[in-house]
This record gives structure tokens, sequence and C-alpha cells, in this order.
């Protein structure tokens, strides 16, 4: 079992710095490319660019509950629930392995 996570090709976990507008705010954001991915096809899904999905989100959880504590852990948790929600769910996790 641990050759699934301890095998994983190295760029997956890599990091990689964005830089966006966040609601007219400039900011980056720091994040492992696995999730960078995740974000990418979500926001192709929507139609929109990731920056443009990213600030959305970012507007909808400002309504919501007001400024997150932490924004990139709220996107951590927001690729886990899109993979764990997809109705492709099991190949996801096939192709992951």
């Amino acid at each position: 079992m641990c050759q699934v996570f301890a095998g994983q090709d190295p760029q997956r976990y890599a990091s990689e710095t964005r830089r966006l507008r966040l609601n007219g705010q400039s900011t980056s954001i720091r994040l492992e490319n696995a999730f960078w991915a995740i974000l990418d096809e979500i926001a192709a899904r929507e139609g929109v660019s990731t920056p443009a999905f990213l600030s959305t989100l970012h507007a909808e959880v400002l309504e919501q509950r007001g400024e997150p504590e932490n924004f990139t852990s709220l996107l951590r948790c927001a690729c886990l629930a899109f993979v764990e929600t997809a109705p492709d769910r099991a190949q996801r996790l096939m192709v992951a392995q």
C-alpha cells in the first residue's frame, strides 16, 4: 500500500506558486502541482480560467463566512470534495495510483 503513496512521481507533489487577483487584490498562492491540476480541471468544467474560478470561490466564501483563515487549505479541501463527489471518482483514483 505504501508504494501507492511513496512511489508517486515527485512532480505531483512539487509546489508551484501562481500570482493572481482575488477580487481586485494581487496575491500569490502556493500549492502542490496535483492540486493545481484539479483546480485547472474544475475551472475548465466551469468554462472559466483558473484565476477567475478562484476569485469567484473567494468571493462566495467571503459572502457566506467572511474572510477565510487559510484560503490555501480551503482550496486543498475543495479539491478533495471535487474528487470525492465526481461521478468518475473510481477512474480518477485508479489514475492516481
